[in-house]
């Protein structure tokens, strides 16, 4: 691997050219990368009590929103939906150690800007609705396929939905429209709008925020 995580383009050229600019998405950025918590392992943290985790489920018509909050128990997961549901799960770096290799490739950024690594798995069209993020993030899809809709700048002025309980934004026209397989990875700067949307049923991505 070389010492740039994104392809043809220097760790200067991308502080200079995209950082907290626009994004950047970035084919096969680790095209041999074993990621060390898959699916069965992700369930299994998100039963644990000191681990933060959440479940987004949505109608497949996308006008209801559920969430819920872990711990959760294998009753929860034996009971989902087949479709459009999503695990996420918080500091997946504090309680698997390898897990927190990943985050070594982007040490050229500040460490007191890095917040943590969460991992999702999502079923086929599961995701958590158009929104943004007050901070960077590194996308890195680790297994199955997911598409994402990205652009537009927001803040907490922008409108978005009163009825749902995941911040959905309401005027929502993408840029772009991209679907990653594994090793794509996809930086997104803060306040971009996002929209991530599982293209299989083994959809997982590595989100370091």
């Amino acid at each position: 691997m070389s010492d740039s995580p994104f392809g043809d383009i220097s760790i200067e050229e991308f502080l200079r050219d995209y950082w907290q600019k626009k994004p950047l998405l970035v084919r096969n950025a680790f095209p041999d990368f074993e990621a060390p918590v898959g699916a069965d392992e992700l369930a299994g943290l998100s039963l644990e009590e000191d681990v933060e985790s959440r479940l987004v489920i949505q109608s497949p018509d996308g006008t209801d929103w559920q969430i819920q909050h872990g711990p959760f128990d294998d009753d929860t997961f034996e009971n989902l939906p087949e479709s459009h549901w999503t695990l996420l799960v918080q500091a997946v770096d504090h309680w698997v150690p390898e897990a927190s290799e990943i985050i070594e490739q982007f040490r050229f950024i500040p460490n007191w800007r890095y917040d943590d690594l969460m991992v999702s798995f999502a079923s086929q069209g599961g995701g958590v609705g158009p929104h943004y993020d007050n901070y960077d993030v590194f996308l890195i899809q680790t297994q199955g396929k997911r598409r994402w809709e990205v652009g537009g700048f927001f803040d907490q002025n922008s409108p978005r939905r009163p009825d749902t309980p995941v911040m959905i934004m309401t005027e929502w026209e993408p840029e772009h429209n991209w679907v990653l397989e594994p090793g794509d990875m996809l930086y997104i700067p803060p306040q971009v709008g996002h929209n991530g949307i599982g293209e299989s049923d083994d959809c997982m991505t590595y989100s370091v925020g």
